[in-house]
């Protein structure tokens, strides 16, 4: 008998399970972990120093790392070594502080770096404080850095702009200096009691970067965070995947002994490389119900619930049943954050500091009935905001009352008549005191919800017999004009980046105007007080000194404060270790996608 068909059949059924073996011992690979979320607003670009829109910046968070930040778990905050391996060593007249960067972070892969990785160093702080101060940069957070008092970065900012030649970046000053390569120390003017706040929230950037891209900065981010810009369609779409340079970092934190939820997340999550997610998607969606229904269809992953489907979602304020049975999680509170509307200072109808002028504004603010706002727009989802002063900030007192909290028609048509704000040709509207007519040019954006806060406008302006004027315009473009001076009156809200209070008074401080300072509003008495607060230490004489501030704000009323809002953010059941930022924006590389039954 022939052996060779045999063993020639035996040979062909061990090659076919060969491969079958080797299979069985390499199991496939896990799914990628993708998180996706919406923006409900536009981002603007993701050049920090360009940009004070909050979406620009929670996706720049991500991007980029500061020499600090702060633990995601623990309330009310902490702020831990981020690209420093330890806490500043701080003189005792807080005027001089030395940090130490941990060697060993890289920056994402760019070609302007020439095909070599590249670490960040001490240079890069120093080149990304003096950007600030680069007129040609017009920063909108020029005036805050400023009030920082780095010693020389001023004197750099006046030579340029009296010489006509391009920021010296590479002239020293005493303020800012590359000790060694993983040591900077910054000198200030005076003493800066809060200045970790500012090293927790100035993401550091390479020259090599601005420089290849100059003009286009905006589009083309680099960073030594979690995260790289993947994929960017302008006000639509934007994918983030992990840094392939993102240097070994483990999940901790800590929580309050009392937190049983904390506790939980961390006792999970504690020792994981970071980021657990691999790719973000993150869709902008400026109307509230078809980002709440895409959330319903599980095409996002967490929401911040739209006014509009509250109490849907959490009727009287607890998880709706049906959504509690299908696992989802909900969080609420109250956020760190205030909406109002500004005047400009510099409008010839609006503006001004004279009695009349200032006796408009103040109408116009007693006229706004903010409780109406609160139960129709934004379904008993807000407080009264007293002032700017956000909840869980420093200077924040929620005893405070002010006329600003106030609503009372019939004080504001006495306060418009005493100044000759009357109808002066019988048509039914009130006229400017010289006979103009008067009309205020309110803008605002084309979502419904905002129509929703236009019709209340209406009523409010109505009711106090003054034309309006809606002009609606997109979110990029209104900033855009707002920060050129052209708006008369915008509405918007404001996050606090900060556990200190004057963040939100830098609103106001004159320095500022055309940056945070959108008002244009000038008053050197207010301006004393802004700085006396600047570099008072936390106390008693400091709250005090809030307080003036307010008063001040409430007197001239550059802004009109309406609420500080409560939100109810909404977790898919795979989210895993989800937590409100209080002050900070980056937290996806904290989060984890657990396997979905």
């Amino acid at each position: 008998m022939n052996p060779w068909p045999s063993f020639f059949r035996r040979l062909a059924v061990l090659c076919l399970a060969l491969p079958l073996l080797v299979f069985a011992q390499t199991p496939p690979a896990p799914p990628q972990k993708v998180l996706r979320l919406a923006f409900v607003a536009p981002e603007t670009g993701f050049d920090f120093a360009q940009v004070s829109d909050l979406y620009s910046n929670v996706a720049i968070s991500h991007i980029f790392d500061s020499l600090y930040t702060y633990d995601q778990l623990a309330r009310p905050f902490k702020i831990k070594p981020s690209l420093a391996t330890r806490l500043p060593e701080v003189s005792a007249d807080f005027r001089t502080w030395t940090v130490h960067i941990a060697p060993g972070t890289y920056f994402d892969n760019d070609p302007a770096f020439g095909g070599k990785k590249r670490e960040l160093v001490a240079a890069d702080v120093v080149y990304t404080f003096k950007r600030f101060f680069d007129p040609a940069l017009k920063s909108p957070h020029y005036s805050g850095m400023v009030e920082e008092g780095i010693a020389g970065l001023q004197g750099l900012r006046d030579t340029a702009e009296k010489s006509k030649k391009p920021f010296d970046y590479d002239r020293e000053i005493e303020g800012l200096r590359a000790i060694d390569r993983y040591t900077v120390q910054f000198r200030l003017d005076g003493p800066r009691p809060r200045f970790l706040y500012t090293l927790a929230d100035t993401p550091i950037m390479a020259r090599e970067v601005v420089e290849k891209y100059a003009g286009n900065i905006m589009e083309h981010p680099v960073g030594t965070g979690p995260y790289r810009l993947a994929q960017w369609r302008r006000s639509s779409l934007m994918v983030f995947e992990r840094n392939p340079n993102y240097r070994e970092v483990f999940y901790d934190a800590e929580p309050n002994a009392d937190d049983a939820e904390g506790q939980a997340i961390l006792a999970k999550l504690k020792g994981r490389r970071l980021p657990m997610i691999e790719r973000v998607e993150v869709s902008v969606i400026e109307e509230s119900q078809p980002r709440w229904l895409a959330f319903l269809n599980n095409e996002f992953d967490l929401v911040g619930v739209p006014l509009e489907f509250v109490n849907v979602a959490a009727p009287n304020g607890k998880l709706a049943p049906n959504l509690e049975k299908r696992g989802i999680r909900m969080y609420r509170g109250l956020a760190s954050d205030v909406t109002f509307f500004f005047f400009n200072l510099e409008d010839p109808v609006v503006g001004g500091y004279t009695p009349d002028k200032v006796a408009l504004r103040r109408a116009i603010s007693l006229a706004t009935d903010v409780g109406r706002e609160i139960r129709v727009a934004r379904r008993n989802q807000a407080i009264p905001a007293q002032s700017g002063i956000t909840p869980h900030t420093y200077g924040y007192d929620p005893a405070f009352k002010s006329e600003n909290g106030d609503y009372d028609l019939a004080r504001a048509k006495a306060l418009l008549d005493l100044f000759g704000y009357v109808d002066k040709n019988g048509d039914g509207w009130r006229d400017l005191p010289d006979g103009k007519p008067l009309v205020l040019a309110y803008a605002t954006q084309p979502d419904q919800i905002s129509r929703q806060f236009d019709e209340l406008w209406k009523k409010n302006m109505d009711a106090l017999g003054i034309r309006l004027d809606i002009r609606a315009g997109k979110w990029p473009e209104q900033l855009k004009q707002a920060r050129a001076g052209k708006l008369m009156i915008w509405q918007l809200g404001s996050s606090s980046t900060s556990p200190d209070g004057q963040g939100a008074l830098q609103m106001a401080y004159g320095p500022g105007s055309g940056g945070a300072n959108l008002s244009r509003f000038q008053l050197e008495a207010f301006d004393k007080v802004y700085r006396r607060i600047d570099t008072m230490p936390d106390g008693p004489e400091r709250l005090a000194a809030f307080d003036e501030a307010k008063k001040l704000l409430v007197a001239y009323m550059p802004y009109k404060y309406n609420v500080h809002r409560l939100y109810t953010d909404l977790t898919q059941p795979w989210v895993y270790g989800y937590r409100r930022p209080t002050f900070w924006r980056n937290q996806w590389h904290l989060l984890d996608i657990l396997p979905k039954d």
